[in-house]
C-alpha cells in the first residue's frame, strides 16, 4: 500500500489585536463623576456669568442707533402711481429715479455708516457661492475662466471679466442722502475688509482699461469694469470696494451689506447726523420683485460690539437664567430628596431599595 504524502500546515494568522495599552485598552482615562457638588455649581456659575455679559451685550446694542428704509417700491411718477419696480418690469436693462422722505427721530452721533439691506436672496446657494475665478480676481487674466463659472464664462467669443453668477449679480443701485437741501457726502472707500483688498483681489499689470482688452464685462452690467470708480484708481477694477464687498456671499437669506460711510469732514455733519427730515435718492437699477425680494436703505452707528444685535445679548440673558432656575431646582431637590453621607456608607445587601 503506498504512504500518503504528509501536507504542510498552512500557518493561520491570527485576529487578535497586539499586546499593546492602547489596542488592549490599559490606557488611563478619567471619567467625570456628576455628583450635586460638582452640578451645582456649575449651573449658578454659568448663571451668575452668562446674565450680566447678556446685559451688557443688550445695553451696547441699545446704545446703536438705526434707520431703515424699504425702497423696494418706490413711485418714479406719482400721476400714475407708477414705481420703480414696474417700469423696470417692463424696461429690463434701464434705469428709474425716485426719492424717499423719511425723518431721524434722534441724534446719530458718532460715525454713521449706509447698508443696503436684501431679503429672500439665497446668496449660500452652493452653485452660486462656487461661480467665481479667483484666479481672475487676482488680476491674472492669461488663461481661460474658470469652469466654475459657467454659463457667465463668456459674452460671444470674449471671456467675461469677472466671471460668474456672483459678479454677474452685483448690486447696482445708486443712493444718495440729503438733510434738506444739504447733500450728505458719502464714502466709497474703507468699506471692504482690509485683508480682501490687500490679499485677495488685485488689478492686472498695465493700465486700465489696456490691461482687459480682450475681455468683456459681465452680461448684467450696465459699467465696464474699469469705469466702477474712474475717478479713484485705487478703487476700481478688481480692486473696487463695491465689488469686494458683494463677493464675501451671505449665510443668510436676508441680509445687509456696506455700502457708503458718511464723511464727517464736512460741515453740518462733523458729528454725525442730526434730527430732522432727509431724503433718499436713487437710481434703481437692481430689480428684486421677480423673487419676492425686498431692498431697503439702513443708516447706523455703531458701538463697542459693532452693530445693532439684540439676539446675542437676549440669548446670553436666557441661558444665564435657565441655569440658575435649573440649578435653585436641583439644588432644592437635592435638599429634600437626597441622602445623607452616613446613609450612603452603610448600605449593605440586606439595606431596602427605596
Amino acid at each position: 500500500m503506498p504512504l500518503q504524502a504528509e501536507v504542510p500546515e498552512t500557518t493561520v494568522r491570527s485576529k487578535r489585536p497586539s499586546d499593546s495599552a492602547f489596542k488592549q485598552q490599559r490606557l488611563p482615562a478619567w471619567q467625570p463623576v456628576l455628583t450635586a457638588g460638582t452640578v451645582l455649581p456649575t449651573f449658578f456659575i454659568i448663571g451668575i456669568a452668562f446674565i450680566p455679559i447678556g446685559i451688557a451685550l443688550t445695553y451696547f446694542s441699545d446704545k446703536v442707533c438705526e434707520q431703515v428704509v424699504d425702497y423696494t417700491y418706490c413711485i418714479k411718477n406719482y400721476e400714475t402711481n407708477l414705481t420703480c419696480a414696474d417700469y423696470l418690469t417692463s424696461n429690463p436693462s434701464g434705469s428709474c429715479e425716485c426719492s424717499i422722505d423719511f425723518t431721524l427721530n434722534k441724534d446719530f452721533t458718532g460715525n454713521v455708516y449706509m447698508y443696503y439691506g436684501l431679503t429672500n436672496y439665497y446668496q449660500n446657494h452652493r452653485r452660486y457661492v462656487k461661480s467665481r475665478d479667483d484666479d481672475q480676481l487676482l488680476g491674472r487674466l492669461n488663461q481661460q475662466p474658470s469652469t466654475d463659472c459657467a454659463p457667465f464664462s463668456y459674452n460671444g467669443t470674449k471671456p467675461i471679466a469677472p466671471c460668474g453668477a456672483i459678479a454677474n449679480s452685483l448690486f447696482n443701485d445708486t443712493l444718495e442722502l440729503y438733510f434738506g437741501m444739504n447733500e450728505v457726502k458719502l464714502l466709497n472707500t474703507g468699506i471692504a475688509w482690509p485683508s480682501d483688498k490687500q490679499i485677495k483681489f488685485r488689478n492686472p499689470e498695465g493700465s486700465l482699461p489696456n490691461a482687459l482688452e480682450g475681455y468683456s464685462k459681465p452680461l448684467a452690467w450696465q459699467k465696464e469694469l474699469w469705469q466702477l470708480d474712474p475717478k479713484n484708481p485705487d478703487n476700481n477694477g478688481f480692486q473696487n470696494e463695491d465689488l469686494i464687498v458683494w463677493m464675501r456671499t451671505a449665510a443668510l437669506p436676508s441680509f445687509r451689506k456696506l455700502y457708503r460711510r458718511v464723511d464727517h469732514t464736512k460741515p453740518y455733519f462733523m458729528d454725525g447726523l442730526k434730527r430732522g427730515n432727509y431724503t433718499l435718492k436713487v437710481t434703481y437699477q437692481y430689480p428684486v420683485t421677480a423673487f419676492s425680494g425686498t431692498k431697503k436703505m439702513i443708516l447706523s452707528t455703531t458701538s463697542l460690539m459693532g452693530g445693532k444685535n439684540p439676539f446675542l445679548g437676549i440669548t446670553y440673558i436666557v441661558v444665564g437664567s435657565i441655569c440658575l432656575i435649573a440649578g435653585i431646582v436641583l439644588l432644592f431637590i437635592h435638599i429634600k430628596c437626597s441622602k445623607s453621607t452616613t446613609e450612603m456608607i452603610n448600605v449593605n445587601p440586606r439595606t431596602p431599595y427605596s
